[in-house]
């Protein structure tokens, strides 16, 4: 036992003082017999210890590493799967992509301007603000709907809260990734710093890059990843908003897989903040570590090049990224950005089905002379993720609603739309609102998939009321239309900025891919 004891003292301080280059003891040391137990162990000093005690070598010397491998961080990976260089390869390479993603990427783009500027004097934006802007730095980048610059690293996190405030941007449907805010926010905020112009079509295809980066990882760790409780809209943003900005920035490869570690290293939000500010936070923050990742990569500052992939890295730690190598693969043959959808309703997008639905009903009970307040109760069967998501049946103000299936449905059926103006907190405890809400039955049906619903509304006296949503408007297959995307933006775009100056900025931004300076957008905005 004595023998056992002095082995694992000379492991522990060896390995504490040495934690690169292995310790194998001396044929002075006995054998214990502990070595036959060794897979009981789960405690080992450093981390490849397990490993160098099983070798079959002289114990007398020790090994040489090859020193091109990191091995804390690496384990012998395949070249096919090495996702954090062949992402960046791609990126590097993306030019002219097809006519339909720069189409959709502008859509992205314009989409995400209006509810940007629709965001820029919520009570989260401008607290930020206020608590921040005292710390900026030289006025470089535009703070879009506020009449204002600051540095690129606060534009970036600022504009990134104010897109994602009011829950009304975008949404990746097959990952519920909200892709355009923190990849727009970083690349708009460094774009502006830069001493050269830079033309729409480069900044729309350091767009596409940087939203289909953050897709792709998405995807690869979909759905282990949000199940534990990640808000996979943060943790994937930073990602693509460090491809973006890198590739807009004229990175070479091994610079933007360096970005790409830094960007994996700074991996936050959580689910749990849903509901209150820290939700509009998150691609706020991953906007500003997306920059910060490239701008550090630029100077040579480095992280692991396997930052995807490896055993320690961001896929096996964030959640079952095993298929990282595949959907890295997949870049450039199935493009993300042209599975983008668009919220006609500012909350969360598995509600969608039921406003649609209620909004229908709203028209129905008009039709027949009825109002909504005298409705009797209304059954909604959803998928039973929409409870899962928004469940709350009695939300305390405009945050809450937005997670409410309840309160989404009431409005809808109440006022025949749901717009920021039905979110916000004085509407939430109106009384009509909130007697109408209480009478909302939701039930779980897994025969039903997340953005499908039935709905049900009993009226006193005459038949039931039925709607089945088979898909809400905004989904893939009911897209919103160009038109419907100018009329959104004109909404939330005429309070802050002025009739004249929100058609200014619609046309400008519509016309992105012509312009030739994307700098000039401080002039529009």
């Amino acid at each position: 036992m004595d023998n056992a004891l002095a082995y694992f003292k000379q492991i522990f301080i060896l390995a504490k003082h040495n934690a690169v280059q292995p310790y194998l003891p001396s044929r002075s040391v006995p054998k214990p017999k502990i070595h036959r137990r060794a897979k009981k162990w789960t405690l080992y000093p450093h981390p490849n210890l397990r490993a160098r005690i099983r070798l079959n070598l002289d114990r007398g010397r020790t090994p040489t590493l090859d020193p091109t491998i990191d091995h804390h961080t690496t384990t012998h990976i395949p070249q096919s799967t090495m996702a954090t260089k062949n992402l960046a390869t791609w990126a590097i390479s993306l030019t002219n992509p097809p006519e339909e993603v720069t189409h959709a990427a502008l859509r992205s783009f314009y989409n995400w301007v209006g509810c940007t500027v629709g965001g820029s004097n919520h009570a989260a934006t401008n607290i930020a603000r206020k608590a921040l802007s005292q710390f900026a730095g030289p006025p470089t980048s535009t703070l879009l709907g506020a009449s204002s610059s600051t540095d690129a690293q606060h534009a970036a996190l600022f504009n990134g809260i104010a897109s994602h405030v009011h829950d009304y941007d975008d949404t990746h449907l097959d990952t519920i990734i909200h892709p355009t805010g923190p990849v727009a926010s970083a690349l708009l905020a460094i774009t502006e710093t830069l001493d050269r112009p830079v033309s729409g079509a480069e900044f729309l295809t350091a767009l596409v890059a940087g939203i289909e980066a953050e897709c792709k990882v998405g995807l690869a760790v979909w759905p282990a990843h949000y199940d534990v409780g990640w808000h996979i809209t943060s943790t994937t943003g930073s990602i693509g908003a460090a491809v973006a900005v890198s590739k807009i920035l004229k990175l070479d490869v091994e610079r933007m897989a360096h970005a790409i570690g830094l960007a994996c290293t700074q991996v936050t939000g959580l689910r749990e903040m849903f509901g209150s500010h820290a939700k509009s936070f998150h691609p706020g923050r991953a906007a500003q570590n997306g920059l910060l990742a490239a701008l550090l990569a630029a100077q040579g500052f480095t992280g692991s090049l396997q930052a995807l992939e490896a055993k320690r890295g961001w896929g096996n730690v964030v959640g079952g990224g095993h298929r990282l190598g595949e959907e890295i693969a997949g870049l450039g043959e199935r493009w993300e950005t042209l599975r983008n959808a668009f919220k006609p309703f500012p909350c969360g997008i598995v509600v969608h089905p039921v406003i649609d639905g209620c909004v229908w009903g709203n028209g129905e009970l008009e039709r027949i002379g009825v109002e909504a307040g005298d409705v009797e109760g209304v059954v909604v069967r959803v998928h039973p993720l929409v409870l899962e998501l928004t469940g709350k049946t009695e939300p305390k103000d405009g945050l809450e609603a937005k997670f409410s299936v309840y309160h989404g449905g009431a409005v809808g059926l109440l006022f025949g739309k749901a717009t920021p103006a039905q979110y916000e907190d004085d509407v939430v405890v109106d009384g009509r609102v909130v007697q109408l809400r209480d009478r909302f039955e939701a039930v779980a049906d897994k025969t039903l998939r997340p953005d499908e619903c039935h709905i049900v509304i009993k009226v006193k006296g005459r038949d039931d009321i039925e709607k089945h949503v088979d898909y809400a408007v905004g989904s893939l297959e009911r897209p919103m239309t160009d038109e419907q995307l100018s009329l959104k933006f004109m909404d939330q775009s005429v309070g802050a900025l002025g009739q004249d100056k929100a058609d200014k900025a619609s046309q400008w931004c519509w016309d992105l891919a012509t312009q030739d300076d994307v700098r000039r957008i401080k002039d529009i905005l």
